[in-house]
């Protein structure tokens, strides 16, 4: 079951990540995993996903998701439209390296963890923190 995959605590800290994450950036971001990834290219699921959990729903089209297909061992890096317009074109390539590299030590928790930070360092430059900004979705992990 993909809501087992991380203990209580390792949630905790992941969304903890994640708030802090924002607050350096008025980008939204979110975590989903499932067991399987139902599309042959995790891409193509992931842009799924990032429709299903309503990650279009953003003022600037700033969300970023990261996904994972455990039993598949797929993951994948995807910003909306808006961080797509204005990035370079291998923006998340130093996010999914350092993903990759702490998930073939097993290191899942710990890599999510850094690599929501490393995207909110990112996000940072293009989409800088707003006194009124608001978080416009939630910050919890969604399971398929």
């Amino acid at each position: 079951m993909p809501q087992h995959f991380f203990n209580e605590a390792q949630k905790a800290q992941i969304v903890k990540a994640i708030q802090a994450a924002e607050l350096n950036s008025s980008g939204e971001i979110r975590l989903h995993i499932e067991k399987n990834c139902t599309k042959p290219n995790v891409l193509d699921r992931a842009k799924e996903v990032f429709q299903e959990i309503g990650m279009t729903n953003t003022a600037q089209q700033n969300g970023v998701l990261f996904y994972l297909a455990i039993e598949d061992r797929k993951f994948a890096v995807i910003g909306d439209k808006g961080i797509d317009k204005v990035v370079p074109e291998d923006f998340w390539e130093s996010t999914k390296e350092l993903l990759k590299s702490h998930f073939s030590q097993g290191l899942f928790t710990e890599g999510f963890i850094k690599a929501i930070h490393l995207a909110g360092e990112q996000l940072k430059q293009y989409f800088p923190y707003q006194t009124d900004d608001t978080n416009e979705l939630p910050d919890e992990i969604s399971f398929g």
